[in-house]
C-alpha cells in the first residue's frame, strides 16, 4: 500500500521564492498549496487539513506572527515559521506565537525538505518506535493515539510539544540538557539556536499548571538542562 505524499499549505508572498520552493518540494513528492494571502493561507489550512505548515514571518496586511495564533487556535499542525532575518528575536516570536519550527532565509532546500518530512511522520505517528503508554506520577500519554491526560484533564498540546513531553516523560527523573532533547526530538542537534527549546518548555509549564517562577513540576537544572520531576 503506498503512502500518502506529504502536503504542505505554504503561506509566502515573495512569488519567486514560492514558486522555485514549491518545485524543489514537490519534485521530491510534496504536494504544495502555495498561496500568498494570510486570510487565504489560514482558509486554505483549516479547508485542506495538511501535514505541515510553511509560513512566512513578513506577510501583507497580516503578520506571519498572527497567522501563527490564528491557527494555533483552531488546528495542531505542526507549523515552520520562515524568518527573513534570521535574528534570535524573529525565532522567538515566531515560537511563542506556538510555531513548533523555524527556518531562517536564505535557507536550504535540502534541509528545509527534511524539516517537512520530519514534522510530517511525527504528526502522522511514525516518529518511531511506539510503546502506546508512557506514564510518569500523575501524567499519561498514549503514544498511538497521540494524547496526553495530566492529573485526569487532556492536555492540548502541539505537534512539537507532545513529543518533548514525550521525552522527558520516557526519561523522567533524569537531567536532559538542551541539546538532548532537541536531538531527541528533531533527529538532529539545533547548534544554530538550542534555546528555541526554552520557550516550548516554558509552554509546557503553561499547560501543566506549573508555576513558571517556582516549577516543580518541569524543573530547570541550572546551567545543565531540564527533568521532569517523578512526583508528579
Amino acid at each position: 500500500m503506498n503512502e500518502e505524499p506529504t502536503s504542505v499549505v505554504y503561506v509566502e508572498d515573495d512569488e519567486k521564492l514560492g514558486r522555485l520552493t514549491a518545485k524543489y518540494l514537490e519534485s521530491h513528492g510534496v504536494r504544495v498549496l502555495l498561496v500568498a494571502e494570510p486570510n487565504e493561507g489560514i482558509a486554505a489550512v483549516l479547508r485542506e487539513r495538511p501535514d505541515v505548515v510553511l509560513l512566512d514571518l513578513m506577510l501583507p496586511g497580516m503578520s506571519g506572527l498572527e497567522v501563527c495564533k490564528r491557527l494555533r487556535a483552531r488546528v495542531d499542525t505542526p507549523i515552520i515559521m520562515v524568518t527573513a532575518r534570521g535574528e534570535e528575536a524573529d525565532r522567538v516570536l515566531g515560537l511563542e506565537g506556538g510555531a513548533d519550527d523555524y527556518i531562517a532565509k536564505p535557507f536550504s532546500s535540502r534541509e528545509l525538505l527534511a524539516r517537512i518530512r520530519a514534522h510530517a511522520r511525527r504528526a502522522r505517528g511514525r516518529s518511531g518506535p511506539e510503546t502506546t503508554l508512557v506514564e510518569a506520577g500523575a501524567l499519561r500519554l498514549d503514544t498511538s493515539a497521540r494524547t496526553a491526560v495530566f492529573r485526569g484533564e487532556s492536555l492540548q498540546l502541539t505537534t512539537y510539544e507532545y513529543d518533548l513531553l514525550r521525552v522527558l516523560a520516557e526519561r523522567s527523573g533524569r537531567v536532559l540538557t538542551r541539546e538532548q532533547l532537541v536531538e531527541a526530538v528533531r533527529g538532529r542537534a539545533d547548534e544554530a539556536f538550542d534555546r528555541s527549546i526554552d520557550v516550548h518548555i516554558s509552554h509546557l509549564r503553561r499547560k501543566l499548571g506549573d508555576d513558571p517562577k517556582n516549577p516543580t513540576l518541569l524543573k530547570t537544572v541550572r546551567g545543565v538542562g531540564y527533568l521532569l520531576s517523578v512526583e508528579l
